[in-house]
């Protein structure tokens, strides 16, 4: 029996105040061999080669569960029947066929509320790319997995090898759903098990102390250090986005951390802070302030590519966007992050363990202080990948928005590549270009003083 943890239920609430959480992927295939003699994906092929591969993520199969009162938290059960062709399907991409009319498809799919009484999850194959290429949109909702588990979960459909050895997927056949009875055993079990361990950090008062102690700073650093400036880039967000994908080469940004003695997540923090820099300024807005990022920190702890379920913890970076240098940005941002690596920081789940708290939690999220924009990053594939035999061209994140954060920032390596997806509110940033521009610039200059710096200018 599977119980959500309170940082999946976490991920539930939103959806009832029109925010959805779903996270995804785009997936650039080189789709030539997916591709029938009448131009047409050749579907029930490439249905048979997903469907393959679903034991591997149980959750695929499964629905969300949400018993009566009394009973406990909600639960992942058995699909009573799964049909692959309800989530595996097509649409193709108007021409031109160019990003804009991509990137328009991804929006019309990702505003369509997944059906909870089925499997949370889609995947949607795009053609009509250019040059043979053929777009695929995997969709997951956030209660199934965060960032570092969606790339897991995308990864066992994926190859190293163009042409992987045939292994037959295990027959499946949905378990029924617990009983009542079985319900109410487990609810009390488990209640018996948190106040069994609340009565033992009564017991062991020093331990306790030891650990808030330990935890407090980073506790501290997002909740109670000071209030995020108000601005334009916090305002209650629409049903509506937009999406704009910066590209961008790892070898480049890693070369960048290196010489200035950072990380790869400082150069997109620094990055980022020069796009917001200059939208703030193209709106009118003061630019001498110190914005907040929200920057979630994996706490996973699995072996690669075996990652499950939300496992976050919560890290505020200060983005200096008075600062006109990217240079200067750099350092002073990778000297925060140095700072705030060093604190343990308890997953987002252990703070907020009550759904009633977490609903109260969520109401405040339309008003609140405590970042102006939202900054994820995880680590992709390190090497060349294929689906069903077709190469894995670009991989590019999509993030949801909750609240009055008006613009959220996705990045996700994948061989040599290191892409960028903003995701903004339709109705409050239609000037998104002009931070995603300024993004391009303040990544251009500092792979600029990368390369002066290498040559000896």
């Amino acid at each position: 029996m599977e119980r959500l943890t309170a940082q999946d239920l976490s991920m539930l609430w939103p959806d009832d105040v029109g925010w959805p959480q779903d996270i995804g992927a785009l997936v650039i295939l080189d789709g030539r061999s997916l591709l029938g003699p009448d131009g047409q994906v050749r579907i029930h092929a490439v249905r048979s080669a997903i469907e393959a591969r679903l034991h591997l993520i149980p959750h695929f199969r499964q629905r969300l569960y949400v018993p009566h009162v009394g009973l406990g938290w909600p639960l992942w059960v058995d699909a009573p029947a799964f049909d692959i062709a309800a989530h595996v399907n097509v649409l193709p991409v108007p021409a031109p066929g160019d990003d804009a009319q991509l990137l328009h498809i991804i929006e019309q799919l990702r505003s369509r509320r997944l059906d909870r009484s089925r499997p949370l999850w889609q995947m949607w194959f795009l053609p009509g790319i250019s040059d043979g290429r053929v777009g695929l949109y995997v969709r997951v909702h956030h209660a199934i997995a965060d960032g570092v588990a969606g790339v897991a979960a995308l990864g066992a459909f994926l190859d190293a090898d163009p042409r992987p050895p045939v292994t037959p997927a295990p027959h499946w056949t949905p378990a029924p759903p617990p009983s009542t009875r079985a319900l109410l055993q487990d609810n009390l079990q488990r209640r018996r098990t948190e106040l069994a361990r609340a009565l033992s950090t009564l017991a062991h008062p020093a331990t306790a102390t030891r650990r808030l102690r330990a935890a407090w700073p980073a506790v501290h650093e997002t909740l109670a250090a000071g209030r995020a400036p108000r601005t334009s880039l916090n305002r209650p967000i629409g049903p509506g986005r937009t999406f704009v994908v910066v590209r961008s080469q790892l070898d480049l940004v890693r070369q960048v951390a290196r010489a200035h003695d950072a990380k790869i997540n400082d150069v997109l923090l620094a990055a980022i802070a020069g796009g917001l820099r200059d939208l703030l300024h193209g709106r009118g807005d003061r630019v001498d302030v110190v914005l907040r990022a929200y920057v979630p920190v994996s706490l996973h702890r699995e072996q690669p590519g075996q990652a499950r379920g939300n496992l976050d913890g919560m890290m505020a970076v200060p983005l200096p966007i008075g600062v006109p240098d990217p240079l200067l940005r750099l350092w002073l941002i990778a000297a925060e992050t140095a700072e705030r690596r060093k604190r343990s920081r308890p997953a987002g789940g252990t703070l907020l363990r009550s759904g009633l708290v977490q609903r109260a939690f969520l109401r405040l999220m339309a008003h609140q202080r405590w970042a102006n924009a939202y900054v994820a990053n995880v680590p992709g594939p390190a090497v060349p990948l294929y689906f069903a035999g077709a190469p894995v061209v670009e991989v590019f994140p999509v993030v949801p928005l909750i609240g009055n954060i008006t613009l959220g920032v996705g990045a996700l390596s994948y061989a040599d590549q290191f892409n960028i997806t903003t995701v903004a509110d339709l109705d409050e940033c239609p000037d998104v270009e002009v931070f995603v521009q300024g993004i391009r610039d303040a990544l251009g200059s500092l792979a600029g003083s990368q390369l002066r710096s290498t040559s000896g200018a």
